[in-house]
């Protein structure tokens, strides 16, 4: 798995590394603007007799574009670096370059120009093969103002590659938010560390193609475990699916009990079945109310499908506690929520298994209105062991936070309700997050916008069941089982497009999507 940093987690690095280990920051510039021009020489040949066009803010990231010019310089491109600073406002290594830069400028006056920003100045700049964003780091955060937004708005209005240094100007290095602007990157080359603002949010759709440049950061620090947010990668999911023994049979690799579905909602009790019986699950009972079982009983033809009294409404009725509880005492793993409706009757019934079942339980849709009157963080007193999915909108219930704040800050939020209520909480969305009880964040790398359909989340709780009833951990079988879903959901892409997902898809796709990852043809 890749090491995933926050701004914060980034500024130690650098700190840690200069003053921990002596390596100077200079050295860590120098080693970044020559990792930016390395990228440029393989991906945006040729350079000698190229106009470029550096954008520099006043800060370090300003000081590796002026790096980036000098060498540029050296490889023949002729350079264009426009400040946005006074000169008397750059310090520290930044200076030392900016420097550097203009002594070179008295031997390569054809070739190098060093320019302060004006908006005359845009409208006179000649039209450059490339451009590079060195305006602000990762350490920006809010609104792009003034002279920013005018090069902001400039840059993306250029129809030419644009690499981003460590991140594109106006995005949130942590969050991945874009509050009024940023650059629209083709390439972003960040130093050390997958930054989590370029995962998250509307990082992710102006990052462009990423590459992570080594600048001599000691492992020590990249790799320390004050580090709590991974990238789940495809390696990563092959290392850890279960392997079938030559002796299986069809109860000891797994066996789930799905208590779903209500008048009107069948598709999600018979989707979550489905999904656990294609990820590889031996037996799968759905337990659903009398009421809709002629549609459930007829539609599964490998799940055992068992009526349940029904309210007059069509739900669950808490008189068929005692049938669940045998049911429950006979799964591996349990999913409970999928279409069970929001009916008061139903939702005591849920609340009392919660309070009383002490088995591997997989919480979604409406059974977290059930967590929700127990209170989440009173989970890790319960005997039970959680894995939630909840949307945005349903962890904003749970947490008190408003769905637009989750929806900004994923991985914080993830962290602190996996922590606070010792569950595993998968937070969907792009990306999903899935928060462990000791902190640590996995990011999903798959998925697209087409997976935003009904359904789409009654495969996920299904496939999240089946990988932990076959033996793998709680943790890994929720970023597994999320990973697997979202490469079914590229699968699908591939064969309909993004607006014709469906999440019958999703199922049908698992099977080829678990083949490319066990296969040597794995993405």
């Amino acid at each position: 798995m890749q090491t995933v940093a926050i701004a914060n987690e980034m500024r130690w690095c650098d700190e840690t590394t200069i003053r921990g280990y002596g390596i100077p920051g200079l050295l860590l510039m120098e080693n970044a603007g020559r990792g930016v021009v390395q990228v440029i020489k393989e991906c945006y040949a040729p350079i000698a007799d190229q106009h470029i066009a550096i954008f520099c803010g006043r800060g370090n990231n300003g000081g590796d574009g002026f790096v980036i010019a000098r060498h540029l310089i050296n490889l023949g491109a002729i350079v264009t670096v426009v400040v946005l600073a006074q000169s008397k406002e750059l310090k520290g290594d930044a200076k030392t370059n900016f420097d550097i830069l203009k002594r070179l400028k008295k031997s390569t006056s054809k070739t190098l120009a060093i320019k302060p920003f004006s908006k005359s100045l845009l409208t006179s700049l000649p039209t450059p093969r490339l451009i590079v964003d060195a305006v602000f780091g990762t350490g920006f955060s809010g609104a792009v103002h003034r002279s920013a937004l005018d090069v902001v708005n400039w840059i993306n209005s250029q129809r030419v590659p644009v690499v981003a240094v460590d991140i594109p100007s106006g995005v949130d290095g942590t969050t991945g938010v874009v509050t009024n602007a940023a650059v629209k990157a083709t390439h972003t080359v960040t130093f050390g560390l997958l930054k989590t603002g370029l995962l998250c949010n509307q990082g992710q759709d102006y990052a462009g193609k990423i590459t992570v440049v080594d600048i001599g950061i000691p492992n020590a620090v990249r790799f320390s475990a004050k580090h709590k947010t991974r990238l789940v990668e495809s390696s990563d999911i092959r290392s850890v699916l279960p392997e079938r023994p030559s002796t299986a049979h069809k109860y000891s690799v797994g066996k789930v009990f799905i208590l779903a579905g209500s008048k009107g909602f069948t598709g999600a009790a018979f989707l979550c079945a489905s999904a656990a019986l294609k990820a590889g699950t031996g037996a799968v009972i759905l337990g659903t109310p009398e009421s809709v079982y002629p549609i459930l009983g007829r539609r599964l033809t490998e799940t055992i499908v068992t009526p349940l009294p029904a309210t007059a409404q069509g739900s669950i009725s808490g008189a068929a506690l005692d049938i669940i509880h045998e049911k429950l005492a006979w799964a591996d793993v349990a999913v409970i929520g999928p279409g069970v409706s929001t009916n008061a009757e139903t939702q005591d019934l849920l609340t009392t298994i919660l309070r009383k079942y002490g088995g591997k339980m997989v919480l979604d849709a409406d059974a977290l209105r059930a967590v929700g009157w127990i209170g989440l963080k009173k989970l890790r007193r319960l005997k039970g062991s959680f894995v939630l999915t909840p949307h945005s909108g349903e962890l904003a219930r749970l947490v008190d936070i408003p769905s637009t704040e989750i929806e900004a800050h994923r991985i914080s939020v993830a962290r602190d309700a996996a922590t606070a209520s010792g569950a595993t909480i998968v937070l969907k969305g792009g990306p999903t997050a899935t928060g462990t009880s000791d902190g640590t964040v996995f990011l999903n790398s798959t998925g697209n916008p087409g997976m935003a359909t009904v359904g789409s989340g009654d495969v996920l709780a299904g496939l999240i069941a089946s990988l932990w009833a076959q033996g793998m951990k709680r943790e890994a079988a929720a970023y597994s089982g999320v990973f697997l879903h979202g490469l079914a959901g590229d699968i699908a892409r591939e064969e309909y497009g993004e607006r014709s997902i469906v999440a019958q898809d999703l199922v049908d796709k698992l099977p080829a999507a678990i083949q490319r990852v066990e296969g040597p043809a794995s993405v």
